[in-house]
């Protein structure tokens, strides 16, 4: 499979160094939110800015404080960073392929693998939030786009919330696919990462390399850079729509030449 490309940021204008904007350009004013275990008040105000200061935030005010439950407190704060961005050390993952419409999608597939693309997706582990998995391939879709249901020659099983991992092997193996989606909304003490790594050795253990179907995960606290640190194919995070995921699909699966596996 192709690597994603890493590349660094350009800054608009061709300045290489920039600061936050808050009131005047590169005033470094910032806006900073969490949740303190104090009760409601003064003391949790003073907490609040002293954390602010020993993160160098410097002047900072409390500009809304209100309680959450009993002995906790939420907290916005605003203040001036005097911390600089340096954008040619910035580095995202960009899109190395085109994006496909689903006519085009559609063709490729038909021409060049010869019968449909099985996608395998679920929410793993106790994730029970479906809304990104179901965007994905749910032919209502996302964002005005229409899931990969909507593509007919993309033969979709959505397995939905809290599949166990040896459940979705069972499944990918049962259905021949050539991709399983993955989506990962739940993250407390990184459960996303732990779920994602055991999906990963199960699925190296149950294939040989060369037939493993593409893995491919998702949600909003992914880094889209550490898809090989995680063991799977490709990462995407918030805010990603079906056209992107099913142009991915076509880019990364699709032979040169149309393949000669039966249905």
């Amino acid at each position: 499979m192709s690597t994603p490309a890493i590349t660094s940021t350009a800054a608009a204008g061709g300045s290489r160094i920039i600061r936050p904007y808050g009131d005047t350009t590169g005033d470094g004013m910032v806006q900073l939110s969490f949740t303190l275990p104090v009760p409601a008040g003064k003391k949790a105000e003073g907490a609040a800015l002293q954390l602010a200061r020993s993160m160098g935030m410097d002047p900072a005010m409390v500009v809304h404080a209100r309680a959450m439950g009993e002995g906790y407190t939420f907290l916005v704060l605003y203040g001036r960073v005097n911390h600089l961005i340096d954008l040619d050390a910035v580095q995202v993952t960009e899109r190395e392929y085109p994006l496909l419409s689903a006519k085009e999608i559609n063709a490729a597939i038909r021409s060049r693998l010869r019968r449909k693309l099985v996608v395998v997706g679920a929410c793993i582990g106790t994730d029970a939030h479906t809304v990104g998995i179901d965007a994905i391939l749910d032919i209502k879709g996302f964002a005005g786009e229409k899931g990969l249901e909507y593509h007919r020659e993309i033969e979709v099983h959505n397995l939905g919330a809290q599949v166990l991992v040896p459940q979705l092997v069972e499944q990918a193996l049962a259905r021949r696919a050539d991709a399983v989606l993955v989506s990962q909304v739940v993250t407390q003490r990184d459960a996303h990462l732990h779920n994602t790594r055991e999906m990963a050795a199960a699925f190296r253990e149950a294939y040989p390399a060369a037939s493993r179907p593409l893995l491919v995960v998702g949600g909003p606290r992914f880094d889209e850079g550490a898809a090989a640190e995680l063991g799977v194919d490709r990462i995407f995070g918030k805010g990603t729509t079906p056209s992107e995921v099913a142009s991915y699909l076509v880019h990364a699966l699709l032979p040169a030449r149309p393949s000669r596996r039966s249905a």
